[in-house]
């Protein structure tokens, strides 16, 4: 219980910033574990204001990711988290849809050291991701994407757990 109070409070607390950072959307995500189970994800965006190497062929730019994680496995595996990390994405020209590339590094906060067969060692991962997918004009997304969690060896025990998704978002 102290587990989930706390992570109330950082859910709160990332939301919060999120907001008040002018977040650009929503994000839904559903996918499948390394472990066979399902993952539901709901994410703020906010994107930054800054672009580099802009070409005819693309930019490169990012956003800031907050987000809430349900890892749904049987009733003594199942799992809550919450994540932030700062995700690059390199955006290729177009004008109705512009395909995109992203990958990023962040942090996460898990419920329970124990996620289905995986020890993760600490209730702190580090969260890995590459992705890719389509921006729509209007600001919709689509776009699949591979995240892994980790204690990058903060602990003897470090099993680690995988996450591929499909993942929309719609903007605010």
């Amino acid at each position: 219980m102290k587990h989930f109070l706390g992570l109330t409070v950082l859910a709160a607390a990332v939301l919060g910033y999120s907001f008040t950072a002018q977040a650009a959307g929503i994000e839904f995500g559903v996918g499948h574990t390394s472990e066979s189970s399902m993952t539901y994800r709901l994410g703020l965006k906010s994107n930054w204001d800054k672009s580099w190497l802009q070409s005819d062929v693309g930019r490169l730019t990012g956003y800031w990711d907050g987000a809430y994680t349900y890892w749904d496995g049987d009733t003594a595996s199942s799992s809550n988290s919450l994540s932030f990390s700062p995700v690059f994405v390199y955006e290729f020209a177009g004008e109705k849809v512009k395909p995109y590339v992203e990958a990023g590094i962040g942090v996460a906060l898990f419920s329970s050291t124990t996620v289905e067969d995986s020890k993760l060692g600490t209730a702190f991962q580090f969260e890995d991701r590459i992705g890719l997918g389509l921006r729509f004009a209007g600001g919709h997304e689509i776009g699949i994407r591979a995240t892994h969690y980790s204690n990058a060896g903060i602990s003897g025990t470090n099993d680690g757990i995988e996450s591929y998704a499909l993942h929309y978002t719609m903007p605010l």
